[in-house]
């Protein structure tokens, strides 16, 4: 199994993150600011794969390969392949930082926690496994697990947190997100969920102060593309409301996470975030709680990667491949930061950077596919 070699100290910076924007040679609009950092609009994912060794080195080489080609973001989650997606990005940044292909302070890491997660290989009885790993040591409570698998315990996500830093061989993690929290609202009522919120959030504000992590926020499934009668759905003014009232105006809640793609356009399309204006999609409502966007699932798992309808390209114009046509749909929706594209291999990792010298697609261009958005 592919591992880091030992602890990487640092974090993405402003200053390192944009000397690596200019060494880059991308089309205006391919890196966008956060918080005083240079993200690239595409960011590589890590999610797909058999949980093997073959999967970790061509994970790793893809790693290496997007970040050659100007790709910044890396997103896994300590569940993806039994853990050993987060250590493939250990293993590749600190094997791109030794060859001098990348510095620490330039690659934004993002990760996330929440799922019960194996450790390298499904277990024989998995039952025991996790009783003897969390449930025995003390680390979970039953009461604190929903859906057979995940918690937002305190105690859990700061485990979760360490072993994520260990897998990943980095001092700091710049962006640590809780895992479809929604999964918590199929057995407690919505006022125990926000009670569950609040502590996780208090939590994190702690790791934030102490370094673990730069930065905090939600990555989602459902939730925030659901309706707002659904038992699923989140609205962002309420987590946000959360995070201001343990940390006031300098709350570090600052990415949500949510699929978006040709098929699955919620996050444009559905009105379905309440703010002070009115309703409106989840982009703009990031937008008004100055949150960076992550969307997940551009290439809906490879369903999306190729046989597009060729009236796409009256839409989305230009010498691309059916895989670049989404993800340049994706990147380009306005509100988006930066589009999550599966890449376990160089040669996917360099089609998709090849994006990075292609401008995105003017706003007026996207909303024009969106027939029914008010005026």
């Amino acid at each position: 199994m592919v591992v880091p070699r030992e602890v990487v100290p640092g974090r993405a910076t402003a200053e390192g993150t944009a000397a690596y924007a200019r060494r880059i040679p991308a089309a205006q609009g391919h890196f966008r600011t956060f918080r005083g950092l240079a993200l690239s609009s595409i960011g590589l994912g890590t999610y797909l794969g058999e949980a093997d060794g073959e999967t970790d080195e061509t994970y790793a080489a893809a790693i290496r390969a997007a970040l050659a080609g100007g790709v910044n973001v890396v997103d896994s989650a300590i569940n993806y392949r039994h853990q050993r997606s987060e250590r493939a990005v250990g293993a590749a940044l600190h094997a791109a930082i030794v060859a001098g292909e990348v510095r620490r302070e330039e690659v934004v890491i993002a990760t996330k926690g929440g799922y019960m997660p194996f450790d390298g290989a499904a277990p024989a009885d998995p039952r025991a496994y996790l009783d003897a790993t969390y449930l025995n040591p003390g680390l979970l409570t039953a009461a604190d697990i929903a859906a057979g698998g995940h918690s937002l315990s305190p105690r859990w996500l700061a485990d979760q947190l360490d072993r994520s830093r260990a897998n990943l061989g980095v001092e700091t993690i710049d962006v640590y997100e809780i895992h479809n929290p929604e999964t918590q609202l199929r057995t407690v009522t919505r006022d125990d969920f926000s009670r569950q919120v609040r502590a996780a959030f208090t939590y994190l504000e702690q790791a934030c102060d102490a370094g673990k992590i730069m930065v905090y926020g939600a990555a989602t499934w459902s939730g925030f593309r659901s309706p707002p009668e659904a038992r699923d759905y989140l609205p962002l003014t309420a987590l946000v409301g959360i995070a201001e009232e343990i940390g006031g105006n300098a709350h570090r809640f600052r990415v949500i996470q949510a699929p978006y793609n040709l098929a699955m356009a919620e996050a444009h399309a559905l009105f379905n975030q309440p703010v002070a204006r009115g309703r409106v999609n989840l982009f703009d409502a990031a937008r008004d709680h100055g949150l960076h966007v992550l969307t997940s699932a551009t290439l809906l798992q490879g369903r999306l990667a190729k046989g597009l309808p060729p009236e796409l390209a009256d839409y989305v114009p230009g010498d691309l491949t059916d895989a670049q046509r989404a993800v340049q749909f994706a990147r380009s929706t306005p509100g988006a930061g930066t589009a999550l594209v599966g890449m376990a291999s160089p040669a996917h990792a360099r089609e998709m950077a090849g994006l990075a010298r292609v401008p995105p697609l003017p706003p007026e261009a996207v909303r024009g596919m969106f027939r029914d958005e008010p005026a």
